[in-house]
């Protein structure tokens, strides 16, 4: 008896898909773009508990905090920015429109979560406590300047509030945190690193490194690139032709998701829910946030 032969379906390692009936290049904008996350949409309807949990109210003095640290913020961005201008200091990079990026995320994290920042994460460092002398005596490389004035301006960091040093090589810090999340993994630590850049640094190589790494190493880490149109003066038109930072997630194996980087409280949500995940689960997130 004659048994018939199955069709021959090859199976690439790692790769799902049907063989096409003919040859086929599919165009780039086949896949439907990421949305935007809001929190609330813009109709203003706020879903109920069961369809978004973290979407429930948030403490009276969390959001005080929240508002607080964004003003401070930019208060501290114009009296700097001036003083730049002045000739005072020599260099400075103001974080205007990103607040929400900064702060909605610092409040998502826990304390001892490991912060890979670039050179517009101020907030973060804020939210947890940084004291402004430091801020102007790390600008201003003073006596008081706990790096000495060995840095540029705006280049913080500080150990006791997990905020490793900042490197002006763009996309550098990328690597180096999944490095730390995957010694955080080998530790059992119950912690995460949070990875902040730009959609401009996100061409970097070592972004792409790192995105791959993350992945193939199951680490506890929330890549967050802030996605603000323009890296430096290079618009993003000639940066990519892609739909921006968070379509390229899948490619790597990365739960990704767009949010409205100016909506603090999609921020919040994003990163906590995100964070929460990446340490249970040993995963890489990746949020882009649409700010500007």
């Amino acid at each position: 008896q004659e048994f018939p032969s199955p069709p021959e379906k090859p199976q690439p390692p790692r790769a799902s898909a049907d063989s096409p009936p003919r040859l086929e290049f599919p165009p780039p904008n086949v896949i439907s773009p990421p949305p935007v996350y809001r929190a609330p949409p813009r109709q203003g309807h706020i879903p109920p508990p069961d369809e978004d949990p973290p979407l429930r109210p948030l403490p009276k003095e969390l959001v005080l905090k929240l508002y607080k640290t964004m003003t401070l913020l930019n208060t501290m961005d114009r009296i700097l920015y001036e003083s730049q201008r002045q000739g005072r200091i020599s260099f400075y990079m103001t974080n205007y429109g990103e607040e929400g990026t900064h702060v909605g995320s610092a409040a998502a994290l826990d304390d001892t979560d490991l912060v890979f920042g670039q050179y517009r994460e101020a907030g973060v460092l804020m939210y947890r406590g940084y004291p402004l002398d430091l801020f102007m005596a790390q600008c201003y490389g003073n006596i008081s300047d706990p790096g000495k004035g060995r840095q540029m301006p705006v280049h913080y960091g500080c150990r006791d509030r997990h905020f490793v040093t900042i490197s002006s090589p763009l996309a550098t810090q990328i690597p180096q945190a999944v490095g730390a999340a995957y010694a955080i993994k080998r530790a059992d630590a119950n912690r995460a690193v949070i990875c902040y850049f730009g959609e401009g640094a996100a061409s970097e190589g070592d972004a792409h490194a790192g995105f791959n790494f993350a992945a193939t190493l199951e680490c506890p880490i929330v890549f967050f690139c802030r996605n603000n149109g323009y890296a430096i003066s290079t618009p993003t038109s000639e940066q990519y032709r892609g739909d921006g930072i968070a379509a390229r997630g899948p490619g790597y194996g990365l739960m990704s998701i767009r949010v409205d980087g100016n909506d603090v409280f999609a921020v919040y949500n994003a990163t906590k829910e995100a964070r929460r995940r990446a340490v249970a689960e040993n995963q890489p997130f990746l949020i882009e946030a649409m700010t500007y």
